[in-house]
């Protein structure tokens, strides 16, 4: 979701041209009837997912995945959503541990499609822990809070992140740094991608890719002035909506973070994405603040 430019430690924020107007489908709505059944029955099924999630954190590691995998797919049906996996990777190659795994960003169903493959620990702007309903979910998901645009703060987390990497687990990132529509992309930030290198750990990347009744959609879009109440209520609405998760081979962490964001976008991105993306500079007039806010951006 875009949100304004703010000043002070916010020197450097990612920015989406996508908005309300970005929003559209060829497919009618569902009925208002079968919005309200989706709702409810996602309350009970969120509401038990929480409560026996919290008890899952004494539990081996894989069945703690399996639970987390499971309930992420329960939870999109329940909303309407189909899930395809388009796995490109050699047989061989598709056990994901200690990757970072890099994926476009659109909705925050992202986050629940992305756990439905292989559950990893997530780095998402702040806010996304105070959303109502889906804010304790996604700390249960354990879910990295990072505040976007503040310097002093990247650096000690992609130091994080490169911790999680090296002890074996997978660390899931938007390097796009907020939502677009989904038809066009934005760059990837290059930053995160440093943790791989850092830890020696291959990039995962990802492409997400939505549709409804087999017409490309961009409904499910966190776009512009959105809640998540609103993109909710289009989700529930959709007719058949479907989310494919392409993964592709994993790339080694050879060169700098620049080649390997570059690589990692250039099979995710769409072939006909328009977007580029922007950094605004914001009250940046100390040399030596310019100068870290060009090395974290770069």
């Amino acid at each position: 979701m875009s949100e304004p430019i703010a000043s002070g430690d916010s020197a450097w924020m990612p920015v989406s041209p996508c908005g309300a107007h970005c929003v559209h489908t060829s497919v009618p709505p569902a009925p208002g009837w079968r919005a309200v059944a989706r709702l409810t029955a996602l309350g009970a099924v969120g509401l038990t997912v929480v409560t026996v999630g919290a008890a899952t954190i004494v539990l081996p590691r894989p069945v703690r995945h399996g639970y987390w995998r499971g309930s992420a797919r329960i939870a999109l049906r329940t909303m309407g959503v189909s899930l395809t996996v388009d796995d490109r990777r050699p047989a061989d190659g598709r056990r994901l541990r200690g990757a970072l795994m890099v994926a476009n960003h659109i909705s925050f169903l992202d986050i629940v499609a992305l756990a439905g493959v292989s559950p990893a620990r997530f780095v998402a702007k702040r806010e996304v822990l105070q959303m109502g309903g889906f804010g304790p979910v996604a700390r249960l998901f354990g879910v990295l809070p990072h505040v976007r645009g503040d310097l002093r703060r990247l650096r000690p987390m992609v130091d994080r992140v490169a911790g999680i990497l090296d002890r074996g687990r997978a660390v899931a990132v938007f390097p796009e740094g907020t939502t677009w529509c989904g038809t066009a992309s934005g760059r990837f930030h290059p930053a995160f991608f440093q943790a791989a290198i850092d830890a020696g750990v291959p990039v995962l990347p990802v492409r997400l890719s939505y549709t409804d009744r087999g017409h490309d959609t961009t409904m499910p879009g966190f776009l512009g002035q959105d809640t998540i109440g609103s993109t909710l209520m289009r989700i529930v609405r959709s007719r058949d909506l479907q989310i494919t998760v392409t993964v592709f081979e994993l790339q080694m962490p050879a060169g700098d973070r620049r080649r390997l964001a570059a690589q990692a976008r250039a099979l995710i991105a769409p072939a006909d994405a328009v977007g580029t993306g922007r950094e605004v500079a914001v009250d940046v007039t100390a040399p030596a603040r310019r100068e870290v806010a060009a090395q974290a951006v770069a």
